[in-house]
């Protein structure tokens, strides 16, 4: 997710720079007379500053994570989050002393002073990629809630079909036109960013409640003896099982990009620690809780008795919660991403909300292509494995360890050269690996004998 900053340019000859990288990038904290979209940040306390970054970073990648359990099994699932986390760190860290070197606010400034034009237009293009696939997840999970989904032949029923049969009015394509038209549309058209403050405040309360019941379920479940201990180890039985185990890394790149939203070092460090203990948490107990029968979108699976108490309205309450959650952060990545398109195609034009004409028109395009992207998309983890193997593995590690390689400035030790090297490496086999391996999966099944 990215959070963008509202602020106009100041001076019409810089609007290129400012509006298409700078105010919704900050890397270093600005001061008050040279601010270009640092607001997020300014004037808050650490405590403010941590809780912004989180919930940037905590999206919808969460929601794939038990499904990365699946492939890892417990054990080195959490111990890959937890790797995950310490490369994240590593390549903002060298952002940031790339940043303070070449005294830019930006990531896109970094990315300028390293490759020119092309590099920045490049990072652009990657974080258009990026936030177009977030929202499509989005809109895939909240189909998968409301109208269900089928996996392996089995159909999984949404809140809609649970409440009140299945219908042509509760049908995935047509429940997806509604809560866009009633929902994403109203939002998005917001010109302010921070006419949105208040359904992001509730946006966390509900991502929260999901969290809560989810252990409660867990913890009930696991004193009444109706647990089995899960896997800890991947269960690699060919070399098929052994390349899919690579596809979890697209996944886990794209839980963990903040790379354009970041400034301190302490708070980016406080954030990923607080991320990477509710990722940790909420695999571990979806995992728990469905074991080898978890699905691509967890919250699909709330779909089954939970032999407990209450269960039907535990798994309402859960699925309910979490859908609401991602209506209302949907319009807060909507904003850069939209902002971010208008820079690139329009980069001398006047400032897009002052005209209405650009506004309308760049925001239905991206609406209708969300929406046709969320209906074609067979499920997350097919949209997570694209724009994390190509956008998000840009953006998180290729592109920090590429300035880095650069050293424009002379600043980089051998130590981080050292670790560039590794992270590139380790960037490109996975994800090629796991494209492949996706590719080679989808070749198998189309080409299998129908019973």
């Amino acid at each position: 997710m990215t959070i963008g900053s509202l602020q106009p340019a100041r001076e019409k000859k810089s609007r290129r720079s400012e509006q298409v990288v700078d105010e919704k990038a900050p890397l270093l904290p600005a001061r008050q007379e040279e601010d270009v979209g640092s607001a997020e940040f300014n004037g808050a306390s650490f405590t403010g500053a941590v809780f912004n970054l989180s919930t940037t970073i905590v999206g919808a990648g969460i929601m794939a994570l038990p499904a990365t359990m699946k492939v890892s099994g417990l054990g080195l699932g959490i111990a890959m989050i937890s790797f995950m986390a310490f490369l994240t760190e590593a390549s903002i860290e060298l952002l940031l002393r790339f940043s303070r070197a070449g005294n830019t606010l930006s990531y896109g400034g970094v990315m300028g002073n390293a490759f020119g034009k092309y590099g920045r237009i490049l990072l652009q293009v990657c974080v258009l990629v990026n936030n177009i696939g977030v929202l499509i997840v989005y809109m895939i999970i909240i189909g998968d809630v409301l109208s269900g989904t089928s996996s392996s032949g089995i159909h999984h029923a949404g809140v809609l079909e649970g409440w009140f049969g299945e219908h042509w009015w509760n049908g995935r394509t047509f429940v997806l036109l509604v809560t866009t038209l009633a929902v994403f549309a109203p939002l998005a058209c917001l010109k302010r960013l921070d006419s949105l403050r208040f359904t992001s405040a509730l946006s966390v309360a509900l991502a929260v409640v999901f969290l809560v019941i989810t252990m409660g379920i867990t913890f009930i479940k696991l004193i009444n003896g109706s647990i089995l201990m899960p896997r800890l180890l991947p269960n690699v039985t060919d070399l098929t099982s052994f390349w899919k185990l690579f596809t979890v890394v697209p996944v886990l790149v794209t839980a963990y990009i903040c790379h354009y939203t970041t400034q301190i070092k302490a708070v980016v460090r406080t954030s990923l620690t607080l991320c990477s203990t509710v990722y940790i948490m909420t695999s571990l107990f979806g995992f728990l809780l469905f074991g080898d029968a978890t699905l691509d979108d967890v919250l699909a699976n709330f779909d089954t008795d939970l032999g407990i108490p209450f269960g039907s309205v535990l798994n309402d309450a859960v699925r309910v919660s979490y859908a609401a959650h991602l209506m209302l952060v949907f319009p807060i990545v909507f904003y850069p991403l939209r902002l971010n398109l208008d820079g690139l195609l329009f980069p001398s034009a006047r400032p897009l909300t002052s005209d209405n004409l650009r506004f309308g028109l760049i925001s239905t395009g991206l609406i209708a292509l969300i929406f046709l992207g969320a209906n074609f998309i067979p499920s997350i983890w097919d949209a997570f494995q694209f724009t994390g193997a190509t956008a998000a593995v840009c953006i998180g590690f290729i592109f920090p360890a590429a300035i880095t390689l650069g050293n424009r400035h002379g600043i980089a030790t051998k130590k981080d050269k050292i670790l560039c090297i590794f992270m590139i490496s380790l960037a490109v086999f996975s994800n090629l690996v796991a494209i492949y391996s996706d590719a080679y999966a989808l070749f198998k099944k189309n080409g299998s004998p129908r019973e």
